[in-house]
């Protein structure tokens, strides 16, 4: 197999740069342009002062090279890592130099690609290694390194192992269908079935609240018109995201940022004022605003302090009761400019959670943040032994494996021959083993390491 070598640290000037080497031939290669202690001399996981020269021995950088032994690497082979001074021509230079002494350069992936076809991880954890790196949050970050740690391939590979030994007392039966013989107890079976879809289920329900801390737990921001959304959202991102006016329905589209808060990153969403309108394209915002509601773990219902109390039990049901599995904090608003006894009392009587702010002050607004910090808290974060699943590809794989799980229930519960129940069985195992690779495509390989990045 080719010895590769790319730049591993960031695009771009900084204080130093790492450039990575892995192959069989990655200490031959790195010893022709090193001007140091021979590294036929030096121990594994050792750190060593020296040069790297190009090919006609003029001096390149001052470097610190770090040897890795095979199989003792993150890659399973001889690798070297020199860490060189940050500038952009010193690192092309010296991957240059690299190439000419007999390096290939990397392809996206491809370090952590050749750790899994060598068994360092599997392949649910290399795509761990993918978010960690992406990872925005405290909570995102948690996740991903629980998931690197193998904490989801040891679970996966303990249902696999059940499915195998209930998979080969039922084909045990096949090979002396002659005599009549049972080898496995069906109601056994079919509890041990049960427990295994359990526990699936569990994995795969969890990927509602992964996909929320990946990609940001989504906030609704809603209200009527002219009642101070787009100055909250501005407010809480801190930045002038949404234009303001105090023209009605100025917001017509869906405005959406990120922005983390107690360590989960919260994807912040202004919508359309809700009213009537004989204006399409508002009319189009606002049944886009009911569509970012039902996607919503956490609806900010703006009231505007200023207005009518009639229109609170209208809004009441518009919002609030269309929001009955999402947690909703009615943000008073505007508590600069009128005193809102009259509406707190009223949003008593309809038993929801308030907050009083004024959006334009800022009065209010740390408060309001530390009861959406409240409401956007996730108990499976702070478990060290949950498993979430954040992965779309991982997700559809344990629907599949359900599915095949459930007919085998069916199955034994209807009798079925013993060979069909077994085809249900591995194909529930052969879904489980896409998500870890131990049943694995080039063209799966081939998407999953295309969104990595060089040198990684």
């Amino acid at each position: 197999m080719d010895t590769i070598c790319a730049v591993s640290t960031p695009h771009g000037m900084g204080g130093i740069a790492v450039i990575r080497v892995s192959g069989d031939d990655a200490l031959a290669i790195v010893q022709q342009r090193w001007q140091g202690k021979p590294l036929s001399e030096m121990a594994s996981h050792t750190a060593h002062l020296g040069h790297v020269v190009d090919s006609q021995s003029e001096l390149l950088d001052e470097v610190v090279l770090t040897l890795f032994r095979a199989p003792n690497s993150f890659t399973g082979e001889d690798v070297v890592e020199l860490s060189c001074h940050g500038s952009m021509w010193i690192q092309q230079q010296i991957v240059s130099t690299l190439i000419d002494a007999g390096c290939r350069a990397a392809t996206g992936g491809e370090f952590t690609q050749r750790a899994f076809a060598n068994g360092k991880l599997d392949l649910s954890q290399a795509e761990a290694i993918a978010d960690v790196i992406a990872s925005q949050s405290r909570a995102s970050h948690h996740v991903a390194m629980n998931q690197m740690r193998g904490a989801f391939s040891r679970q996966l590979s303990s249902l696999r192992s059940q499915l195998l030994q209930f998979v080969s007392l039922i084909e045990l039966e096949l090979d002396f269908s002659e005599e009549d013989v049972t080898f496995a107890d069906r109601e056994r079976l079919t509890t041990l079935a049960t427990s295994i879809k359990k526990v699936i289920d569990s994995l795969a329900g969890s990927y509602q609240a992964g996909n929320a801390i990946k990609n940001g737990l989504p906030v609704a921001i809603v209200g009527p018109t002219n009642a101070g959304k787009s100055t909250l959202l501005n407010t809480l991102l801190g930045d002038d995201r949404a234009l303001v006016s105090d023209i009605k329905g100025t917001t017509r589209d869906v405005i959406e940022d990120t922005v983390v808060m107690g360590g989960t990153l919260l994807r912040f969403i202004d919508t359309a004022g809700i009213r009537e309108s004989n204006d399409v394209i508002e009319s189009m915002g606002i049944e886009r605003s009911f569509k970012k509601m039902d996607e919503a773990r956490i609806v900010l219902w703006v009231v505007d302090a200023t207005a009518p109390i009639a229109e609170l039990e209208n809004f009441h049901k518009q919002i609030v009761e269309h929001c009955q599995d999402k947690a909703v904090i009615a943000v008073v608003n505007k508590i600069d400019a009128s005193d809102t006894q009259a509406i707190v009392k009223k949003l008593k009587e309809l038993d929801v959670k308030i907050a009083e702010i004024s959006a334009r002050e800022g009065t209010g607004v740390e408060q309001l943040k530390q009861d959406i910090i409240e409401a956007a808290a996730l108990p499976q974060v702070n478990d060290e032994n949950a498993v979430i699943v954040t992965n779309a590809r991982h997700y559809h794989a344990l629907v599949r494996a359900s599915e095949a799980i459930d007919r085998t229930l069916q199955g034994l519960a209807t009798g079925l021959s013993g060979d069909l129940v077994s085809q249900d069985i591995r194909e529930g195992m052969h879904y489980l083993g896409e998500i870890t690779g131990e049943i694995s495509t080039d063209d799966i390989l081939g998407e999953i390491f295309a969104h990595f990045c060089i040198g990684k």
